[in-house]
């Protein structure tokens, strides 16, 4: 794929929530009656939880980017479940695994085998679960059901092992303690568990650094899929670097962790107007800015981007956890840069850019990764010369229609 500098202008719509849509896929499936999921992420991930969830016994049906669920009853049927891509399906599935005396064993695509679930399985062990896997990462195999009721996580790895353990406990009769360890990473995201199982009627307790589930199961609700914060970063940081864009679609009372990028762009001295629903932001003068990335790791490679394009030296840092992402983010968003003639230089927690100077266009590896392969696309676009690289539309991913909005905000692409 080649992309070509350009102006961009115009509006378009963020997509769903991948973080919403994964839940409410869960929440539905685990609850007794039916569920409407109205404006889900029908998306290369999401799909991999509609077909977790399949696997376990609920009926999903897809009417648009509506997903009915008829959920409750769950069982587990043995044997292997894929799961593609989609970290997210891996870990919340291995909690609800561990609730039942069968084996499930939970697999993915190559990229998935080198995500680390150490901390999770021995938590589940802890509380009577049997697992084993390769190295502590893909293919798990996993046999409850648990008996323990105080689960203790190493909280700087992955928020999804916590909400994995929530939502699992939702599940049981009686309480379940989960007590986080050490700093929590992304903690929106757990935030954003808690709240929608408390829609689905799990009652969940904050005490400190732990949480206790009252458990008892779930019950079906209707629920509305918010726009994603983390996806609408990429069109946003195209206009502050190439334009005027405006993104549709947002609730800027959402729990989103994400919704910061806000903030973020405006700390670099993008021109950003925030309305009911939307968000615009126009190219400007942009200079340096430190950011702290520790609850919003998704935003890393965006914010790279931007950072290369501002005045200065910038700092990425509380960052350390995205090395355990589809790719090593730190490292793949530096050479992205790097490959682009940016003067930047990993750090064990982010990184430094030097930014300011123009971006040349280069040759850039995706490394199978969604966000780099998007942040690599905004980062050509005020480039000297196109910019190419190898996709197999990881973009499909989390953003099923990024190509199609760039080239409707102006943008010319090619592809061999």
């Amino acid at each position: 794929m080649r992309i070509f500098p350009g102006e961009v202008r115009g509006n378009v719509s963020a997509p769903p929530s991948k973080s919403h849509s994964h839940r409410a896929i869960f929440l539905s499936a685990m609850a007794d009656g039916e569920s409407v999921i109205d404006g889900a992420l029908l998306s290369a991930d999401t799909l991999s939880s509609c077909e977790a969830m399949r696997a376990f016994g609920a009926d999903i049906e897809v009417h648009g980017t509506s997903l009915i669920v008829r959920g409750g009853r769950l069982e587990a049927r043995g044997g292997t479940v894929d799961v593609g891509n989609s970290g997210t399906t891996l870990r919340l599935l291995s909690g609800l695994a561990s609730l039942f005396p069968q084996t499930t064993v939970i697999d993915g695509d190559q990229s998935l085998r080198t995500r680390p679930m150490g901390p999770l399985l021995r938590t589940l062990m802890e509380m009577g679960a049997r697992c084993s896997s390769h190295q502590d990462k893909p293919p798990v195999s996993i046999t409850g059901p648990l008996v323990g009721r105080t689960a203790s996580i190493e909280g700087g790895v992955s928020s999804q092992f916590i909400s994995s353990l929530l939502l699992a406990g939702g599940l049981r009769e009686g309480d379940t303690r989960v007590e986080v360890q050490g700093n929590m990473s992304s903690r929106p995201y757990v935030d954003i568990t808690i709240s929608m199982m408390e829609r689905f009627g799990s009652n969940v307790i904050c005490d400190g650094s732990s949480f206790i589930t009252e458990g008892g199961g779930y019950s079906s609700h209707d629920y509305h899929v918010p726009g994603d914060f983390s996806s609408a970063a990429f069109p946003l940081v195209a206009g502050a670097v190439a334009g005027d864009v405006r993104v549709d679609g947002l609730d800027h009372n959402d729990l989103q962790g994400d919704k910061v990028i806000l903030d973020i762009l405006e700390s670099f001295g993008a021109d950003v107007d925030v309305g009911p629903g939307f968000a615009r932001v126009r190219k400007g003068s942009l200079n340096a800015a430190d950011v702290d990335l520790g609850d919003t790791p998704d935003l890393f490679p965006i914010v790279s981007v931007l950072a290369a394009y501002a005045d200065g030296e910038s700092r990425l840092f509380n960052a350390r956890h995205l090395r355990f992402k589809e790719s090593d983010r730190i490292a793949t968003s530096v050479a992205m840069l790097k490959s682009m003639g940016v003067d930047v230089t990993a750090t064990d927690d982010g990184c430094v850019v030097r930014g300011g100077g123009p971006l040349k266009g280069g040759r850039i590896d995706t490394h199978g990764d969604h966000r780099i392969m998007m942040a690599g696309f905004v980062a050509g676009l005020n480039a000297i010369g196109h910019t190419e690289m190898l996709s197999a539309g990881e973009h499909e991913v989390s953003y099923p229609k990024f190509l199609e909005q760039m080239g409707n905000l102006g943008i010319q692409m090619e592809f061999d």
